[in-house]
């Protein structure tokens, strides 16, 4: 069977392809030229240069495809709207309509928990709406929205995942970085970590995803994606410092000092025009501050779910891969 991933050389893209050729699919990526292809190395896919913005780099990568996984996106917490509804929303449908008109016919949408907000636990795929979402949020909303709309008139079977906080192997946006923090005892916990949080491992995130490429139920449906865990931050902390063979610090934040100095960053940053991210935002502290929180019951409840690597190892395979990616 051959497949389509977009944003293939990334994080969550690079770890759907090398199951999928684990699983002897012959597998066309989507990148940019000036992409970091690291991720990608000794691995035999098709490559297709293009960029999802550009509709008529997309076709050649859609041909005699049965199944695209539409990973790409712009990821952050910082930048322009009208960059991320370019690259999110618009890129999306381009992605979309191209694999609906080369006969596609099962189409997985990676989007994102980002847009029910913070400040609640068991959020289900049927909550609310966050208010004041970042740009980010906003437009992965979007084109999920658009998405369920053009499901109703095209050929190709949609489904979508919302993962939570995904972390794991090839993760260099987020555990990498809380890693170099921790080991530098530069770490500070907000609340002293009580808040409850999302994390789904790498490995259990594409069990999902692929779980929704082959499954007929799934078809227009959408899953929250995370490990099932009612855990706190400090627990995930605490666990994770643990495995680095360290004492987690003791520093804590109050919220409230934090999301100030977050806004006050913000607001320095957008005053002076700055490109670069604020060293805090208002999002970073809310994720680690505010409970942030979902059920999975709705993938239990269809397939019989259950995360087949567990947090103790999903942390131990975790650690592993930033130690030998350190060397």
């Amino acid at each position: 069977m051959k497949v389509l991933v977009t944003g293939a050389n990334g994080f969550i893209g690079s770890n759907i392809v090398k199951r999928l050729l684990d699983d002897d699919c012959e597998v066309n990526v989507l990148v940019r030229k000036s992409s970091d292809l690291k991720f990608l190395e000794n691995l035999s896919v098709n490559y297709f240069f293009g960029d999802i913005t550009q509709p008529a780099t997309i076709e050649p990568a859609v041909a005699d495809v049965e199944k695209v996984f539409h990973v790409a996106g712009l990821a952050a917490d910082w930048g322009s709207y009208e960059v991320f509804k370019k690259v999110n929303y618009k890129g999306t449908i381009n992605v979309a309509e191209a694999a609906d008109r080369a006969g596609v016919k099962r189409f997985v949408f990676v989007s994102t928990v980002a847009f029910h907000g913070f400040g609640k636990t068991n959020m289900t795929e049927d909550s609310s709406v966050g208010q004041n979402l970042i740009p980010y949020a906003k437009t992965k909303y979007m084109a999920e929205q658009w998405l369920w709309d053009f499901a109703q008139n095209a050929k190709m079977k949609i489904a979508a995942v919302r993962p939570g906080n995904v972390y794991g192997i090839n993760d260099r946006t987020f555990i990498s970085k809380y890693i170099d923090v921790l080991l530098k005892g530069k770490f500070a916990e907000i609340n002293k970590g009580k808040s409850k949080t999302c994390p789904v491992y790498i490995e259990n995130l594409v069990d999902i995803v692929l779980l929704v490429s082959k499954e007929n139920n799934a078809v227009n449906n959408v899953y929250i994606a995370t490990d099932g865990l009612d855990i706190t931050w400090h627990e995930f902390n605490s666990t994770l410092a643990s495995k680095l063979g360290i004492e987690l610090p003791k520093t804590s934040i109050p919220y409230g000092l934090a999301i100030a100095v977050a806004k006050m960053y913000n607001g320095v940053h957008k005053f002076t025009k700055l490109k670069s991210a604020p060293f805090l935002t208002p999002y970073r502290i809310n994720n680690g501050g505010k409970d942030y929180h979902f059920s999975i019951a709705k993938l239990q409840n269809h397939f019989g779910y259950k995360p087949a690597i567990d947090l103790d190892e999903a942390l131990n395979r975790t650690v592993k891969w930033y130690r030998d990616d350190r060397e």
